[in-house]
């Protein structure tokens, strides 16, 4: 079985594992108890893990909060915004190109009352300047647009949207999900508000992720109601017993992608060039993944005519590819319609560290009996 479904979820990485097997053997205290030898180890693991989560943003420790992944991160954020800042307005701005997790909120969020703007996409998935420019309004109080697409691995100019916003005086939320740890991320350079990842698409453990709330040289964070209420863990923002093991191969994950990341870009971009020259010898494909401006390792195409998930059955003894995102599973993709491809069936190749250069003769070879 060649793996082909990184974009999905990635396989831990071994050093990863060794450092949570050996953290889970010796160390068990709660870190919220007090002076006692394990819970001063469990505390000193959790600070440490936040340093490296830390590290590869170029972030502040105390600005990283721990919590089970991106979705949660979402719905923190847009939820807790719209919540601490109704009393300014109750608008927020999205693109129709995010992830699920966005925009079930957002449809969520409209019953309660608020006005959602769901800004449309260009021909490379991407969201352009004038167009948020023009939704902006008084009652802005947040626009969240994804960092990098998990479908067709476009990459939004976030460094001029943060921008834009901050000249607005609107806070901004980015999804960075699909490209933590594929591509290098400055947030001293780059002014985000808030942005939201998944360990388990870095090579670390499922059912722990991160979100970044920026404080001020003051050490001030936005006002922000918590999504779980219960104990003070994470500065009180979210409630219950931290997730030691997994808080620890996060942070041993983002150590290692730190380490890694000019070499996996290279490795990458390599693998993904000659698969994409092999795969041009089908008739009739079509690439949905942009050129250009794009996160290495991803590769989205149609064959028209063709039905992804038949193809995709023919091919799942030897290879793990996808039809869609792992949030979406049986729905057209809302992201080619929106560029403008009506049958919207697609194939996602996506590579990782673990891929090696491969043949996908057979692959091609199948997919061409049906073309």
């Amino acid at each position: 079985m060649i793996y082909l479904d990184y974009a999905a979820t990635t396989p831990l990485d071994p050093t990863v594992i060794e450092e949570m097997y050996n953290f889970m053997k010796s160390c068990y205290g709660n870190p919220s108890s007090k002076y006692y030898e394990q819970s001063e180890q469990s505390k000193t693991a959790i600070r440490t893990a936040r340093e490296r989560v830390a590290n590869l943003f170029n972030c502040k420790p105390e600005d990283i909060l721990f919590n089970s992944g991106a979705t949660e991160g979402n719905n923190f954020i847009l939820k807790g915004i719209a919540d601490a800042y109704k009393h300014k307005g109750q608008h927020i701005i999205t693109s129709v190109a995010e992830h699920k997790a966005i925009l079930s909120t957002c449809k969520y969020l409209e019953t309660q009352g608020y006005d959602i703007t769901y800004l449309p996409v260009n021909k490379q998935g991407v969201v352009e300047l004038e167009s948020l420019e023009k939704a902006f309004r008084n009652d802005t109080i947040l626009v969240s647009i994804m960092w990098a697409n998990n479908e067709i691995g476009s990459i939004n100019d976030i460094n001029t949207i943060s921008k834009k916003c901050k000249e607005q005086g609107i806070l901004f939320h980015t999804d960075a999900t699909q490209i933590v740890g594929k591509l290098p991320i400055d947030l001293k350079q780059i002014e985000v508000d808030f942005l939201t990842c998944s360990a388990h698409k870095l090579y670390g453990p499922k059912g722990i992720g991160a979100t970044f709330i920026r404080s001020s040289k003051y050490g001030r964070k936005p006002k922000i109601t918590p999504l779980i209420h219960g104990g003070a863990q994470e500065n009180g923002l979210r409630a219950g017993t931290e997730s030691l093991h997994n808080i620890v191969g996060f942070g041993k994950a983002c150590e290692i992608s730190q380490s890694e990341m000019n070499n996996y870009i290279k490795h990458i971009e390599a693998i993904e060039n000659d698969i994409i020259e092999q795969l041009k010898t089908l008739p009739t494909i079509q690439f949905n993944s942009p050129k250009d401006n794009k996160i290495p390792g991803i590769i989205n195409f149609s064959i028209p005519g063709i039905n992804n998930e038949f193809a995709i059955k023919m091919l799942s003894e030897h290879y793990s590819i996808s039809s869609g995102s792992a949030c979406a599973i049986g729905e057209p993709s809302h992201v080619l319609k929106e560029l403008g491809n009506e049958e919207s069936d697609y194939f996602r190749i996506s590579l990782g560290k673990f891929t090696k250069n491969i043949d996908i003769t057979e692959m091609v070879n199948t997919l061409k009996q049906f073309t």
